[in-house]
């Protein structure tokens, strides 16, 4: 079984260096050559993210843990400090904390802790794509799309989405994944190739991407199939992942009793998916990783809770405790 193990990771590995050999001794930067995006693809390797980030040391994630901390969504906007934030963000990108680094390129690029400087921000991202760090070239495709620090190119922008997600990123993936979904071509509102798309938000949710959660729910949910029972886990594990989305489509669901569960109305569920939604819409970064103890799916029963204490019914969910 050992063996096998191993087998497994050195697969991996060469599926992932089989994406990177047109990156590895290029110029990786945001002038780098790029293959062309082919929305019409027939097949697709689903590459892990956490398989190819580099490991990160205790001091570095210490201080982006801190800089989180201190800029957390749940903080009033007035108690935010951003300043020390991007400053500990800094100390840790010079470690090469990669998650660090995206969330250091953003401040920047946003004019948070800091003044405005794409330039910054563009340079971050380049520093992370040597790394081999997928998910900036994700960020690097978006800055193409909108402008930040380069100049817009919506070609450069998803021929770097295409490569994000070959090389394991998972917001690549849903992304990419909702727009090739249709049964024809409209660009660039969508295209057809639903057979890929579904094998990039399959991939992207085996990440807990929330956004990978809702694109795939939504499908299994009468687009292209009516898998029911699958669609309904699907969204109520985007809701662990962060989507507010997926939230608020189970709060329908359950308030109106649709074909998703069932014909049968719960307004207490409902009431529930409420809840998190609007936490979730308001502090992005919440996971809620304790969900079932809170709110499990039917048809196991409903634990008890004071409704007027909707905290409590939140900080459950997002702990870690068994």
């Amino acid at each position: 079984m050992r063996g096998l193990a191993v087998l497994v990771v050195v697969i991996i590995l060469l599926g992932v260096l089989g994406v990177m050999e047109t990156v590895i001794g290029a110029d990786v930067s945001r002038n780098m050559r790029l293959k062309a995006f082919d929305p019409h693809r027939s097949d697709f390797t689903c590459n892990k993210e956490a398989d190819v980030v580099p490991l990160t040391d205790t001091q570095a994630e210490a201080w982006f843990q801190e800089g989180l901390r201190l800029s957390s969504p749940e903080l009033w906007p007035e108690d935010r400090n951003y300043k020390e934030a991007v400053a500990l963000w800094e100390r840790a990108t010079q470690r090469q904390h990669w998650k660090a680094m995206l969330y250091l390129a953003d401040a920047y690029a946003r004019g948070l802790g800091s003044q405005r400087d794409t330039e910054r921000a563009v340079q971050i991202i380049e520093g992370a794509m040597r790394l081999g760090i997928p998910t900036a070239y994700d960020l690097m495709g978006t800055y193409y799309m909108n402008g930040v620090g380069v100049n817009h190119d919506v070609t450069r922008a998803y021929a770097f989405w295409q490569l994000a997600a070959d090389m394991g990123s998972p917001s690549a993936m849903a992304y990419l994944g909702e727009k090739i979904s249709g049964t024809y071509d409209d660009p660039p509102a969508f295209w057809g190739n639903r057979s890929i798309s579904l094998a990039m938000l399959e991939c992207a949710l085996a990440q807990g991407n929330g956004k990978a959660a809702y694109e795939l729910g939504m499908l299994l949910n009468g687009v292209v199939s009516r898998d029911y029972q699958r669609a309904l886990k699907v969204l109520h594990e985007g809701v662990k992942f962060g989507s507010d989305e997926c939230a608020g489509r189970l709060l329908v669901a359950f308030n109106d009793g649709d074909a998703m569960v069932g014909h049968h109305k719960d307004p207490a569920r409902a009431t529930r998916y409420r809840v998190f939604g609007n936490a979730l819409r308001h502090n992005p970064q919440l996971r809620l990783p304790n969900l079932e103890k809170v709110l499990p799916l039917p048809p196991a029963a409903l634990p008890p809770w004071d409704m007027s204490k909707p905290k409590t019914l939140i900080d459950t969910a997002a702990s870690t405790a068994p």
